[in-house]
């Protein structure tokens, strides 16, 4: 796993330390980091999801300690562990809520059987929720007082902070703005969770794809259909190559995708008023790196320049993510940061103003 941020030496780094560990469906990853969100290593384990949540734990929690070893420290010279978990979570009961791709994981409880494993706290959140913080804390969205992200991959996540709060909501639901209406017909496209005209039916890698295919259904001359004769699979990846290649089909599906996330954001934009709003995840389409990312970001917000309030379109940064990959793993380290600065705060001590979020579990 690359590492998007450089490595620090244990004798560079500030005390106290943090591990973040980022669970996806396929791959585990994770990081130690000091106090200003450096990190000293990180490490990645298979998540192996059909071998049973308790056998993931285990192997979490072991990882974790290996990771704090590897440089040279001791468990009990970490503060704290984060831990990002995909879906809906029930953040007082330290579960996942039917986890869609996490078949037998519901109801585990994942937060306390890493802790055990490892002997040290671990916060759960939300991994849209750890990258949003990730961001905020050390990369695009450094001295931001507030942030949106939205992660574009197999569907769209969402993390939002807000001064001093990360949103979660009342029931485990807050931010779940993939779902945020963008097409009310009815003959609007139907998203993963099984409604219709949501942004996530529109915007993720996975509706990139069937957008694409539906019009090549339909007829749609594409150079894309060169490469399915061969066999090769539909993909984003694909798609933008040859939209920057001249292939109008693929160039129109990028730009429409734009569009929709547009319409999304000015939504955003009139609820939360932020600071700023970050675009990451794994379908960027090249980012602020390419041509076509730097196209797609343009696209983006001139559909919020024309759809939102003048004084919002005008202040609010739309940007590129920066931390790529370890996003997760940093923001759910920096989330354990919080908690423990919140601890130290219940028992008196007296610590600067940071200005990082703290773990709310309801929106303001």
């Amino acid at each position: 796993m690359p590492a998007t941020r450089q490595l620090i030496a244990r004798e560079e780094a500030k005390e106290p330390f943090f591990v973040g560990v980022d669970l996806g469906g396929t791959t585990v990853k994770l990081g130690l980091v000091d106090d200003l969100g450096r990190p000293l290593c990180w490490d990645s384990i298979a998540t192996c999801v059909d071998r049973g949540p308790e056998d993931a734990a285990r192997r979490m929690g072991r990882a974790v300690l290996e990771t704090i070893r590897r440089v040279g420290l001791e468990p009990n010279d970490v503060a704290g562990v984060g831990l990002g978990s995909p879906g809906i979570l029930d953040y007082r009961a330290g579960t996942m809520v039917n986890p869609t791709n996490f078949k037998g994981w519901n109801g585990f409880p994942i937060r306390d059987r890493v802790a055990h494993h490892c002997g040290l706290p671990v916060v759960l959140a939300n991994d849209a929720s750890c990258a949003a913080y990730g961001e905020f804390w050390i990369g695009s969205g450094r001295g931001f007082r507030s942030l949106v992200m939205l992660t574009l991959g197999t569907g769209v996540g969402c993390g939002v902070i807000i001064g001093d709060l990360i949103i979660e909501g009342e029931n485990g639901h807050g931010t779940e703005c993939g779902h945020i209406i963008v097409e009310p017909g009815d003959n609007a496209r139907v998203c993963s969770c099984g409604r219709t005209g949501h942004l996530e039916a529109y915007a993720s890698a996975t509706a990139v794809v069937a957008r694409t295919q539906d019009a090549i259904d339909a007829g749609r001359k594409t150079s894309l259909s060169c490469r399915l004769g061969d066999g090769t699979p539909l993909s984003p990846l694909a798609i933008a190559e040859e939209a920057e290649a001249g292939d109008d089909l693929s160039l129109e599906i990028v730009m429409e995708t734009a569009r929709y996330l547009g319409i999304g954001i000015v939504s955003l934009l009139h609820t939360i008023d932020p600071t700023g709003v970050l675009i990451g995840g794994a379908m960027t389409f090249g980012g602020a790196e390419g041509a076509l990312g730097r196209r797609f970001l343009d696209r983006i917000r001139e559909e919020v320049r024309r759809r939102a309030f003048p004084i919002l379109a005008e202040r609010t940064t739309i940007d590129f993510a920066t931390l790529g990959p370890d996003a997760g793993y940093l923001g759910a380290a920096g989330i354990a940061r919080v908690e423990h600065r919140k601890t130290l705060r219940r028992r008196g001590a007296d610590l600067p103003d940071s200005g990082e979020a703290s773990q709310a579990t309801r929106s303001i």
